[in-house]
This record gives structure tokens, C-alpha cells and sequence, in this order.
């Protein structure tokens, strides 16, 4: 786990359009480009980090490992988080919305534990109250996940959004830290 940087945008947009492709974690429906993800990195204020997990293990899929070097194997990003705002108004400012995204070959590996487990830690480092996150009831890996590390359901929002022509619920969760 490391904070992310500029030069992690391409890798940051792959498992981000994943997302959006999957239909699992979000409702956005367009595609990003490498250069709009670098534009949003450097515009996130530092209580606002995104950060990214890396391995050098072997591709679960294909058991090969990643790029190599002289032998040793190059990092590759299979994961990556983001602390995000939750509202501008100043009485929020100890509110913070979360983001997590795994590259589909990794997910229910445990990358998705680690990011939020940092996630949760920065969160506290930076003196937040308290994590809220908008998730897919359907989505049930995130849902366990979410459990798991204590966070609780406030309610559901029926008909939150129109994905592919169909009206879809999020849940909303929380967790105090």
C-alpha cells in the first residue's frame, strides 16, 4: 500500500473503467481516460489521499508473474482507494465518503480488505469522525466487506439510479471511527 502518484493515473483509470464496465460498484457509465484520472489526482486536496495497492505475486488468472526486470518481478497495481468528500459544507468536514476499486483478476483475494483497512486508518490519522459509503446491495463481496469491518446500514435508497435501462437501489452505510 502507498499513496498514489501521478504516474499511477493509467492504472488508477484500467480498474476504475472495470468498474464502471462490471456494474458492481458505481453508477457512473462513462468511461475515464488516463489524462482525466492524472487531473484528478492532482486536484485532490491532501485530507482527500487516494492511494494504491501493488503486488509482484503472480497474475491469479494466467500464474504468471507481472513485467520482469533482472529477474525481479515489477510492482502492479491491483487496487486502489480514495477518501473523498462527502459534503462542502463545513459542519461535514469530519464526514468522509470512501471509494475502492480491484483489478478484476485480484478481487476476492483480499486486496479489497487491505485498501479499506488503510483506508480506515487514514481516515483517523487525518481526524475524521466518521466513513459513510453508497454501495449496491447486489454487490455482495463489497457488502461482506463492509460488515466485516464494522460499518452498519442506514437505509437503502429504492431507485437510487438508471443503469442500462433499470432503475437500481444503493444502501447506504456507516462507520464510526
Amino acid at each position: 500500500m502507498r499513496a498514489a502518484a501521478e504516474a499511477d493515473a493509467a492504472a488508477i483509470c484500467e480498474i476504475y473503467n472495470q468498474g464502471i464496465e462490471d456494474r458492481l460498484a458505481t453508477l457512473e457509465t462513462e468511461l475515464r481516460t488516463p489524462e482525466e484520472r492524472r487531473q484528478w489526482l492532482k486536484s485532490r486536496a491532501p485530507r482527500h489521499p487516494v492511494i494504491v495497492a501493488e503486488t509482484t505475486q503472480p497474475d491469479p488468472i494466467s500464474n504468471r508473474p507481472p513485467t520482469a526486470q533482472a529477474g525481479l518481478a515489477a510492482p502492479v497495481t491491483v487496487g486502489w482507494g480514495s477518501l473523498n468528500p462527502y459534503n462542502p459544507r463545513e459542519a461535514y468536514r469530519h464526514v468522509a465518503d470512501f471509494s475502492i476499486y480491484v483489478e478484476r483478476a485480484y478481487r476476492g483475494r483480499g486486496v479489497g480488505k487491505l485498501v479499506l483497512t488503510r483506508l480506515i486508518e487514514l481516515a483517523r490519522e487525518l481526524g475524521y469522525h466518521k466513513l459513510v459509503l453508497s454501495a449496491f446491495p447486489f454487490n455482495a463481496a463489497g457488502m461482506a466487506l463492509y460488515v466485516r469491518q464494522g460499518f452498519r446500514t442506514v437505509g437503502i435508497f429504492k431507485e437510487q439510479g438508471l443503469l442500462d435501462g433499470r432503475w437500481v437501489d444503493t444502501i447506504v452505510m456507516e462507520k464510526l471511527l
